[in-house]
């Protein structure tokens, strides 16, 4: 496994995934990154220990997106030619938000210092963002004459709604971590240093619960975003026949009943 996506067991099923480019404040949109995210993700989902992951960034910063000098012609973005940079989106930074999409694990982003452009869109793919108080939030794009080619436009307004989506995305401006807090962007600002603390003891919450449950719980939130209620109502009803067998969900009744904690086994 690459080093640039660092992997750590924090215990108790929590993983720590930390973008390791500090010099370069984490860009994600270089191929060797890509693949480094890629790889972990498919690692993550498919680890029946791992309960729920905290994503951050190496240093002083989250991501700042893209490589600045990726973009000039002749780049791995910037090919030259219309036809194979849209061919180099879609086979590189296109990949990752379908992979967080797809991936049952709860990811918390623990978003440190700056998260700009693709580095904001990427924390958007995370299910929850907490912030440290020195965090700060742009879609940038705008700014240099760009378009979020990563989902941002899909993602964003997901998270903060069209008309702040559309004011982020139409300014390029930066918001503060409080910004951020009072806009729905995130879901808690606290102390930098207590940035990876308060983002393990919210995963370690998660991930005290049936672990078939809370993936299939995830996956139930993703599809609800994209499709009408009849189709979410129908997916409901299969994940909840294959919870209703399970082991835990047994557990949980009886623990219930019996007023005792229960212990769930992942079964």
């Amino acid at each position: 496994m690459s080093d640039i996506v660092l992997w750590e067991e924090l215990g108790g099923g929590v993983i720590l995934l930390t973008l390791n480019r500090p010099e370069t404040r984490n860009p994600i949109s270089e191929l060797d990154m890509i693949e480094g995210l890629l790889a972990n993700l498919t690692r993550l989902d498919g680890d029946p220990a791992a309960r729920v992951a905290i994503l951050t960034g190496a240093g002083k910063g989250f991501s700042s997106g893209g490589n600045i000098h990726a973009m000039k012609p002749g780049g791995h973005l910037n090919a030259g030619h219309p036809a194979r940079t849209r061919g180099n989106y879609r086979r590189g930074i296109q990949r990752l938000p379908e992979a967080f999409a797809q991936v049952e694990v709860p990811i918390i982003a623990a978003v440190n210092g700056a998260a700009v452009g693709a580095g904001l869109d990427l924390a958007c793919m995370c299910d929850i963002r907490i912030a440290g108080e020195s965090a700060s939030f742009a879609e940038s794009f705008v700014k240099l004459g760009l378009i979020s080619g990563d989902g941002g436009a899909w993602l964003l307004q997901r998270t903060v709604g069209f008309a702040k989506a559309v004011e982020m995305t139409l300014t390029g401006d930066s918001l503060s971590a409080a910004d951020a807090l009072a806009c729905g962007l995130v879901s808690r600002v606290v102390p930098d240093a207590e940035l990876i603390p308060t983002a393990r003891v919210l995963a370690e919450k998660i991930a005290a619960n049936p672990p078939h449950a809370v993936r299939m719980n995830k996956r139930l939130l993703w599809e609800a975003r994209r499709h009408d209620l009849a189709v979410v109502l129908e997916a409901a009803a299969s994940m909840q026949a294959l919870a209703h067998a399970t082991a835990d969900h047994a557990e949980a009744v009886e623990a219930f009943l019996e007023k005792r904690p229960p212990v769930f086994k992942g079964d």
